[in-house]
């Protein structure tokens, strides 16, 4: 008796009768409605599989300038050796041609200095003390062609003659002291071409090994890329100086040039006033004047 009360009470608070059939179409919407909600609910992602490990023991570890020399490839070890060459002899020719402008321009200074206050070109020449140096064969060559034009009566004609050989002889000095210097412009134009063809190919090796590898992990693609921007930099850093140089020696030069330009016409100062004074012109050289081909 109070079994079946409590079960007609529970009955009650469900809403439905006692009957069983009453109660299984009570509950089994609300099963139904359970089993969606969990149909409904997201699975949980299957854990991804570990990267695989690509040869990490064979990576090269070692990115000083050496170590990604050693580990480039042939391609861009040559580039990098070429560079390097080009250096050497940008740093050659600099201190070798920076001695032979200093030396020259103190031979032109002293002499120009020699120069100064001299009367007759006999004069010039004893007070120079390095005969051979560059004014020295200027004032030679101006008394080979006072020699040579000796007992002509047009003096206009002796000075132009004397002019076109110290003007030549001027220009021969210059072509000697620029010697080296194209090699110069060389490097600093190409060096820099030659360091981009070797990251290309460094590049294009890289993507290779990421496709080879098939992956994109950073510990393997950084030493290709780190190896091929080592020849930009060397090409960059070939380039610079060179460059730098060749525009230094160019004003060098130029300075140079001006002072031959003022001992050709101290020279020809000395003729013209020789050529004025005939009677107390000095005896013709007999010293064998330098020829230009000697000059240049």
């Amino acid at each position: 008796m109070l079994q079946g009360h409590g079960l007609k009470r529970f009955s009650d608070c469900l809403g439905v009768t006692s009957r069983p059939a009453a109660l299984l179409a009570a509950v089994v919407p609300l099963l139904l409605v359970a089993g969606m909600a969990l149909a409904q609910a997201p699975l949980p992602e299957p854990a991804a599989p570990a990267e695989p490990v690509i040869g990490t023991a064979l990576l090269p570890r070692d990115l000083s300038p050496w170590g990604m020399f050693k580990n480039a490839d042939v391609v861009v070890q040559a580039v990098l050796v070429g560079l390097v060459f080009a250096s050497v002899v940008t740093w050659t020719i600099w201190l070798a041609k920076s001695i032979e402008l200093i030396a020259a321009r103190r031979r032109v200074r002293a002499a120009l200095a020699a120069l100064a206050g001299v009367r007759t070109s006999a004069e010039g020449a004893e007070r120079i003390t390095d005969p051979g140096g560059e004014v020295g064969r200027l004032l030679a060559a101006a008394g080979a062609e006072l020699q040579l034009s000796a007992g002509g009566v047009d003096r206009d004609g002796v000075k132009e003659r004397v002019a076109s050989r110290l003007e030549r002889m001027e220009a021969g000095y210059g072509r000697r002291i620029m010697r080296g210097t194209g090699v110069l412009a060389t490097i600093g134009a190409t060096a820099p071409f030659v360091g981009l063809f070797g990251t290309v190919w460094g590049i294009m090796n890289s993507f290779i090994g990421i496709s080879k590898s098939q992956t994109t992990n950073l510990a393997v693609v950084a030493p290709g890329i780190a190896e091929a921007l080592l020849a930009t930099a060397l090409g960059l850093a070939a380039a610079i100086p060179a460059v730098v140089i060749y525009n230094m020696f160019a004003r060098s030069i130029a300075a140079y040039r001006a002072l031959l330009g003022d001992a050709s016409a101290e020279v020809l100062r000395l003729v013209s006033r020789d050529l004025d004074r005939p009677a107390a012109a000095p005896a013709p050289s007999t010293r064998r004047p330098t020829p230009l081909s000697a000059v240049e």
